[in-house]
């Protein structure tokens, strides 16, 4: 076990509007929205995508639509009107899909990624690819900010949770350790929820709206672990599959 001042640091920032406070220090930020534009990128990229270009308004969109890219846009959880679909993963899967770029803006998880693209390291976490992903900046040995996209620059509790649960393996490793209470607080979250995610999150805010589009095959896709042996990274502002060695 390294010495307490080896160890390297993990702290959950609980929204974009919070990240300036976290901005020193880490020299990875993992990008988590969970329902559903980071389950979604890793869904489409471990598929076959070959990338996806994230952007932060529709209008964006429409450029790069108009020039003949394949565009996805989701806005309060629906496809924006004229775009070929938002972030459901199952449209992700799509094996037309294989080998294309394609070009995604939603409500919360591009607006994140947005936030942290000047940092040296960017990568997209979510609770399909957790252990994968974990495993994976457990080997980095380096310095970890988990950004939670959270709902229009608030808290919400299942990026909450996720981060928690980066957070608990990363800890438990005894290789980091943390500071601050937001990640103390998504690490007991997490622990509290890990035995039923879909039931603990049964009253959370976005799972009710998406509830309301009748969309429940997504957030049981979303709230599954480990189905996707994928990392997604940003990489000259494009998000590919990270290609890791022995993996």
């Amino acid at each position: 076990m390294p010495a307490l001042s080896e160890r390297k640091i993990v702290e959950v920032c609980y929204a974009p509007s919070h990240f300036p406070l976290y901005d020193n220090g880490f020299d990875i930020v993992v990008v988590i929205d969970v329902l559903r534009a980071t389950s979604a990128i890793t869904t489409g990229l471990h598929c076959g995508i070959k990338e996806i270009i994230p952007i932060n308004s529709v209008e964006k969109a429409v450029d790069y639509k108009s020039k003949g890219y394949i565009t996805a846009a989701e806005r309060d959880g629906q496809v924006v009107e004229g775009f070929d679909f938002g972030n459901s993963p199952y449209a992700f899967m799509n094996p037309d899909l294989v080998g294309k770029t394609v070009v995604l803006t939603t409500t919360n998880g591009t607006n994140a990624i947005e936030v942290a693209k000047d940092k040296s390291t960017v990568v997209i976490g979510c609770l399909n690819n957790l252990t994968y992903l974990s495993n994976w900046l457990i080997a980095q040995n380096k310095n970890v900010l988990i950004l939670a996209s959270g709902w229009k620059e608030k808290m919400n509790l299942e990026d909450t949770i996720c981060a928690g649960a980066i957070a608990d393996i990363l800890l438990e490793t005894r290789k980091f350790v943390s500071n601050e209470d937001s990640t103390i607080s998504a690490k007991f979250l997490y622990r509290s929820a890990r035995d039923n995610f879909y039931s603990f999150l049964r009253a959370s805010s976005h799972r009710k709206r998406l509830m309301k589009l009748k969309i429940q095959k997504d957030v049981k896709y979303c709230l599954t672990l480990d189905t996707v042996p994928c990392i997604p990274i940003l990489r000259d502002g494009r998000l590919v599959k990270l290609e890791i060695d022995n993996a």
